[in-house]
């Protein structure tokens, strides 16, 4: 070997055998680092919903790691649950699946971007918010309307006197006033508003005379006597407003609310779904978490992935008949 050129080699292959080992190093310190999940809430941010999913992901954080929420709104929900139905099936990725995007958009869309069957592995239902029947209250006292039998009464003998308001057309607040009014036999305007929060302002200001709304965005005006509640549309009463009835109670069988709980995309392996579903549900079944979700009017709901599954399923084919009777249809 040239002398000359033995230390020229010499450094090439202590140079070859240090990035070999920076790189070994490098890739060690990266799997080293701890994994990141995500929930990916696809409604904005500041809602019950977003709520309750950073609550649950500041309470998982011990037995999962860090969860971070991903807010991704729009398309009536659509948006964000394509992208968890779109993320890779490793457990770092999940959302919120919730009526209107697991029961209602399905038939009020003519295109959906996934299948709310098929593409997503369930995991716990996390919340159900009961519905309710308000009227405003200057209203009721000018009608004598004080309970709902009282509300079918006047509006029979009343016909087309009586409007209700919604957040828009395939909303919850539309679909249960349909079924309201099919199941009482009456008739009353539909109005839609371009959201929840425009639909209440018509209502506290009296150009409307009812809708049903979420009991978290209610209870408040509710309380301050600017709203009477006639009725929840849970299948029974809600401990969260013990002394107003369920419809069902006047109209067998009604049953109308709000829920939503967390998915992962499909084919996500079983050990991961299980190992989220311990921690989701220890969390739900927290004292501080049960109290947190009591003050937003929301009641926790925790179960297995089958159980889950098997709801989201019931609630698919409950809704296929609602929407269509509603004639409602988003595009």
């Amino acid at each position: 070997m040239n002398t000359r050129t033995a230390p020229s080699l010499l450094a090439k292959n202590l140079a070859k055998t240090l990035a070999v080992a920076a790189l070994a190093l490098s890739s060690s310190l990266a799997l080293a680092q701890p994994k990141v999940m995500r929930i990916i809430v696809p409604y904005a941010a500041g809602g019950p919903i977003d709520v309750t999913a950073r609550l649950l992901a500041e309470r998982v954080k011990d037995s999962l790691g860090t969860v971070i929420i991903e807010n991704k709104p729009g398309g009536g929900g659509n948006i964000g649950v394509d992208a968890i139905a779109k993320a890779p099936p490793d457990g770092l990725t999940i959302g919120i699946s919730a009526v209107a995007t697991h029961a209602i958009n399905p038939w009020l869309y003519s295109k959906m971007p996934y299948n709310a069957a098929t593409d997503f592995a369930p995991i716990t239902q996390m919340v159900r918010v009961p519905n309710v029947l308000v009227i405003n209250a200057d209203t009721a006292r000018r009608l004598n309307i004080n309970t709902l039998a009282d509300l079918i009464s006047y509006a029979k003998a009343n016909p087309a006197k009586l409007n209700y308001a919604s957040g828009g057309n395939g909303s919850a607040g539309h679909l249960a006033g349909e079924m309201f009014k099919a199941q009482a036999g009456i008739f009353a305007l539909h109005i839609p508003y371009n959201g929840g929060n425009p639909a209440q302002l018509a209502l506290l200001s009296g150009q409307v005379d009812f809708n049903f709304d979420n009991l978290a965005t209610a209870s408040a005006n509710i309380k301050a006597g600017k709203l009477k509640a006639l009725a929840v549309t849970t299948a029974k009463r809600s401990a969260l407003l013990p002394d107003v009835p369920a419809v069902a109670e006047t109209l067998k069988g009604f049953e109308i609310d709000t829920w939503w709980g967390l998915v992962a995309p499909a084919h996500t392996p079983k050990d991961v779904i299980t190992k989220l579903n311990q921690a989701f549900v220890a969390a739900l079944n927290s004292p501080e978490a049960k109290t947190r979700f009591t003050t937003l009017m929301a009641e926790p709901v925790s179960n297995t992935p089958e159980q889950f599954g098997a709801f989201m399923k019931s609630e698919l084919t409950r809704y296929e008949k609602v929407v269509k009777a509603s004639g409602a249809r988003v595009d």
